[in-house]
């Protein structure tokens, strides 16, 4: 009895386990079309899945976001947005290839025991456009850095200056290995990049800011007309130059090469005579003088033969883009040249339309003026080009003589009263400029500047004017920055102009009263007579 139950419990077991074993087959031949359980595809566990849930499974994973992280911010970036793709169906492929060639009976008992005798591991197959990933680091950055600023000037805005910031800037080039790394991650928690950030120092003030101002004030100012502006840094040398090097029309601001060239051609200290026509030329800006100055330069009564021989003068100085043909209110003749090419005028687009006559550059103006400068101290080119033919004394006569011009007042009326300015200014209809060495407290410098109106009939002073003294003003507070000059350029205009009136007025009530009284006062404006 006892065996016949031994016996009956075991075909009941035996019946049982292969009822069980058989409808364990029927469920593994309903998955078999799944990929087994060991596979991973791109490290990502896709056993007992069907291929479209493989796939949704591995673009589940790579086509999660990046996280980039700035500092404290946080960006997520589209992989697709960089071109990342993923080649699912060849990875699947090989995933579905290597399951075909497992058994039946050994796939069920890997199906029995939920593991896999040999694992399946398919490579991540995927490609991105490393130029799109670089543009949207880039793009992350210009949102979210903070470069380093230098010092600003901050004229009516209630401070005189804002001093240089701190900041920080995205190394993109250092980033993007990392970046590239995250794209391939399965793991989400490897999808984190931390950006590499720059820490930045304030920005020493440098010519840069300086022309990003001037920029500036020509694009809210200045629309239609053109600048070119030169400053030297006549201690450290450094140069600003914006179409520093277009041929533009002499004006009365070449009448500094002649100054230069009159004393060179002195024997002595000017008599009387000369003295005279270097006040009338620097002052008044007389062309009538400063004609007859060419006659003592040619040492005979001949302007001509006097322009002739200060072109050859400032050639041999290296200032090749200036010369002057004919002389000032003079008519072309056929003995002479009429003008001269040089390497400025040579280009077919002559932005400034220069006077065919007499022409130069902002850059040889500002180098002339360089010259005199460092002449008076002793040394540069003058000296070096004519030793013993002019002498640092003739130099310093030469700047005094133009700080005594208190006309054309643009360099002038940008800086404060008390700093000296030895200039000379200079316009026609529709260029209009100056040029000085600049004696400010903290530094001396050259500043030339221009304003022309291309294609114009005629430059209105109302509208060169304040642009041309903003550039002043803004070039004496980047050599000055820590006491910047903040008077507004057009009221300090206003107020000279009626100082001026007032002063006008006054001296005409002198000569009237004198006249009542008989007496003649030598100084006083005396009225013209009636014709």
């Amino acid at each position: 009895m006892l065996k016949a139950i031994q016996r009956f419990l075991i075909i009941t077991l035996l019946v049982v386990g292969l009822l069980f074993l058989g409808y364990q087959a029927f469920l593994y031949s309903l998955v078999r079309e799944k990929l087994p359980t060991a596979t991973m595809v791109a490290a990502v566990n896709v056993g007992g899945m069907s291929r479209e849930e493989a796939a949704a499974a591995i673009n589940e994973r790579y086509l999660a976001p990046i996280t980039l992280h700035h500092l404290e911010e946080q960006v997520d970036i589209n992989p697709q947005d960089v071109g990342f793709n993923l080649d699912v169906e060849t990875m699947l492929d090989e995933a579905e290839a290597a399951r075909g060639e497992v058994p039946f009976w050994e796939g069920l008992v890997e199906y029995l025991l939920k593991q896999s005798f040999d694992a399946t591991n398919v490579q991540l197959i995927a490609g991105y456009d490393q130029a799109a990933l670089r543009a949207q680091l880039a793009n992350v950055a210009s949102f979210l850095d903070k470069p380093a600023t230098a010092p600003q000037l901050l004229l009516g805005a209630g401070s005189n200056y804002q001093p240089g910031e701190a900041g920080y800037v995205t190394d993109v080039e250092a980033s993007l290995p990392a970046v590239e790394m995250a794209l391939y991650q399965a793991d989400l928690a490897k999808r984190q990049v931390d950006l590499v950030i720059e820490m930045q120092e304030p920005a020493e003030l440098n010519m840069d800011v300086l022309r990003t101002q001037i920029e500036q004030v020509m694009a809210n100012d200045g629309q239609g007309l053109l600048a070119s502006v030169f400053i030297i840094d006549l201690e450290t040398g450094e140069e600003l130059a914006i179409n520093a090097t277009n041929a533009i029309s002499g004006l009365s601001i070449l009448k500094i090469a002649i100054f230069v060239e009159t004393y060179r051609k002195l024997d002595g200290p000017p008599n009387e005579y000369v003295q005279g026509l270097l006040f009338d030329t620097a002052v008044q800006s007389s062309n009538f003088g400063a004609n007859l100055l060419l006659h003592e330069i040619a040492g005979e009564p001949n302007t001509y033969l006097g322009a002739e021989l200060l072109t050859e003068s400032l050639h041999r100085l290296g200032l090749v883009n200036t010369f002057m043909a004919i002389p000032y209110d003079a008519a072309e003749v056929a003995t002479r040249p009429s003008t001269y090419p040089t390497p400025a005028n040579a280009t077919a687009d002559l932005i400034f339309e220069p006077d065919t006559a007499r022409q130069t550059t902002a850059e040889d103006i500002g180098t002339l003026l360089s010259m005199i400068y460092h002449c008076a101290n002793g040394g540069g080119a003058l000296l070096a080009v004519y030793p013993g033919e002019l002498t640092p004394q003739e130099c310093q006569a030469i700047i005094d003589l133009m700080v005594l011009n208190d006309e054309g007042n643009l360099i002038r009326f940008g800086v404060p009263e008390t700093t000296a300015v030895s200039h000379k200014h200079g316009w026609d209809e529709v260029t209009h400029g100056d040029a000085g060495i600049v004696f400010s407290p903290n530094r001396d410098y050259v500043m030339v500047e221009y304003l022309h109106f291309p294609g114009g009939d005629f430059l209105l002073h109302d509208f060169s004017f304040p642009i041309l003294r903003q550039f002043a003003q803004l070039t004496y507070n980047y050599f000055n920055f820590a006491e910047p000059y903040t008077e507004n350029v057009v009221d300090r205009a206003l107020r000279e102009a009626a100082v001026r009136e007032a002063a006008a007025a006054e001296a005409a009530a002198a000569a009237a009263a004198a006249a009542e009284e008989g007496v003649v006062d030598e100084t006083a404006v005396t009225p013209t007579p009636a014709p």
